[in-house]
């Protein structure tokens, strides 16, 4: 089973395909598209849909996730890579955005958050399977050293007990919200291969 994968991120390329060892996924020519919808599942179906259209039909693997933050009722949500875009005047590098973050966050107690995935197996506009995932925890005081990328140095895992960032590959795939939806995911991509 074939996938293009609608992201130019690398980070996540690479991430999906140790996740979803039973599909290909191929990397994409990313087309320009206004995530403009409300939730997570939508923007996805967005990003697959304009995908789709691009290559001739061929099954489209897209995902949307963000960060949801209890004292800011949920937000920046679906807005969570535009964080700060508007105050700046430009898209911030995650550094920037992490600490701009943090500094909006000074003095609040209550730090609990959820990182969110929505996945979506794109196979025609009326076949298609969707899966959201969640991770709890809470944002740190300060950026953590590490690996990962985004919002993983101040995003700590209460499961885990360590930020995303200070995690490795496995782990991360174990615990993180795009872990649990790809794996979820692959599980129903296989039983579906297997039954065909």
């Amino acid at each position: 089973m074939k996938f293009i994968l609608a992201s130019s991120n690398k980070h996540k390329l690479e991430e999906l395909k140790l996740l979803m060892p039973d599909v290909e996924i191929l990397e994409a020519n990313m087309v320009e598209v206004d995530e403009n919808a409300s939730t997570f599942v939508e923007n996805a179906l967005i990003k697959a849909e304009a995908l789709y259209k691009e290559n001739n039909g061929t099954p489209i693997l897209a995902d949307d996730s963000g960060l949801c933050i209890k004292a800011f009722d949920g937000k920046p949500g679906v807005k969570t890579a535009r964080y700060g875009s508007k105050e700046f005047g430009r898209i911030l590098e995650s550094s920037e955005r992490n600490e701009y973050l943090l500094k909006n966050m000074a003095g609040i107690k209550d730090r609990s958050a959820s990182f969110v995935c929505s996945l979506v197996a794109y196979f025609s506009p009326n076949q298609f399977y969707t899966v959201t995932e969640e991770v709890k925890g809470h944002i740190t005081e300060k950026q953590t050293k590490g690996g990962g990328f985004g919002y993983d140095p101040v995003f700590y895992i209460d499961e885990v007990g360590a930020t995303a960032a200070e995690l490795t590959q496995s782990e991360k795939g174990k615990y993180s919200h795009r872990g649990k939806a790809a794996r979820t995911m692959n599980k129903l991509l296989k039983n579906m291969k297997e039954e065909i």
